[in-house]
């Protein structure tokens, strides 16, 4: 990058006059909500000992994630909502461009070895304890991090390296191939890696998790009611995260590499901060709603009396 272009212009915000403040409010009761929900999760999961399982800890994971990208967008856009100027350092640029990105894959591999520990629980139930131990649960949550860092940094490093002739980014908040679009000089070899890397972080993991539960499907399909019922009750949870994001990230790909000027700059703006406001927002709901072991320990949490005759008749369940 040139040393000279030292801010961006974020040129998708619009005059929005005095409903700004609408607009910032909003955006912060999602981030806080967000932030609360999430950690809730994890404190259950971290207080309720009957939750140290595998598939709690990968969710505990997913809802570190959410965090994670949820602060790499929302104070940053939260000041620019009621600025009057929308630049943006390099520095700040290139960090918030690492964490989205990181944030993206991470939720895609969190997903896939979340659809891995479904598949081995309802495939092999006697074992699953061994194949799922302790430390390879560990190294499995390790790996969902280090894969999606080590998969992203050569792009990110590639995209370093060229030089610019523009400042001007045409969304709310800097991504990658907005910086490649900005270079003074061929990029085809940047886009063969970043269309490589996108099979290797996307469609990769959305493979995996759709061969798990074809096998689980399988398998549910020979058993009896009850088990189908209990399969299901773990399995939709995961699976509408899992569409809900795919979507909304199928989106942000579209908008990156396609002209979309003939759509309204409301509706691109959007979609563009869909994926990383929306699903971490309403990941925990739903793991906390359709996942009984959650959604008791929850209230159990929060309840006035918890000894009440109403928390453990549940509790017992």
């Amino acid at each position: 990058m040139n040393s000279s272009d030292t801010t961006f212009i974020l040129s998708a915000y619009s005059e929005t006059g005095d409903i700004k403040y609408l607009y910032f409010t909003i955006l912060l009761m999602l981030y806080i909500f967000t932030i609360s929900s999430n950690l809730i999760l994890i404190v259950v999961i971290y207080v309720e000992r009957s939750l140290h399982e595998p598939m709690y800890f990968f969710l505990c994971s997913l809802s570190v994630n959410a965090i994670f990208g949820s602060t790499a967008l929302c104070p940053h856009l939260l000041t620019n909502i009621l600025l009057d100027h929308h630049d943006i350092s390099r520095i700040i640029c290139l960090i918030q461009i690492f964490c989205l990105h990181i944030y993206s894959i991470c939720e895609f591999s969190s997903l896939a070895l979340m659809g891995y520990d479904r598949y081995l629980s309802i495939c092999y139930p006697l074992q699953y304890n061994m194949m799922m131990n302790p430390g390879k649960v560990i190294k499995l949550m390790i790996l969902s991090w280090l894969y999606p860092i080590c998969t992203f940094s050569i792009v990110f490093i590639m995209t370093l390296q060229l030089p610019l002739c523009g400042r001007i980014i045409e969304k709310v908040y800097c991504v990658n191939y907005s910086i490649v679009k900005l270079s003074c000089i061929d990029t085809t070899i940047n886009n063969i890696y970043g269309l490589f890397t996108l099979v290797l972080s996307t469609v990769l993991p959305v493979i995996l998790i759709l061969y798990s539960y074809s096998r689980i499907l399988k398998i549910c399909l020979r058993s009896s009611k009850e088990s189908q019922a209990k399969a299901l009750n773990t399995c939709i949870p995961h699976l509408v995260t899992l569409i809900n994001f795919l979507i909304s990230d199928c989106f942000e790909i579209v908008q990156n590499r396609f002209d979309m000027k003939l759509v309204p700059n409301e509706v691109r703006i959007f979609l563009s901060v869909y994926y990383l406001i929306i699903p971490p927002l309403i990941n925990p709901i739903i793991y906390g709603i359709r996942i009984q072991n959650i959604s008791v320990r929850v209230w159990k949490l929060f309840a006035l009396d918890p000894g009440s005759k109403t928390i453990r008749s549940r509790m017992n369940k």
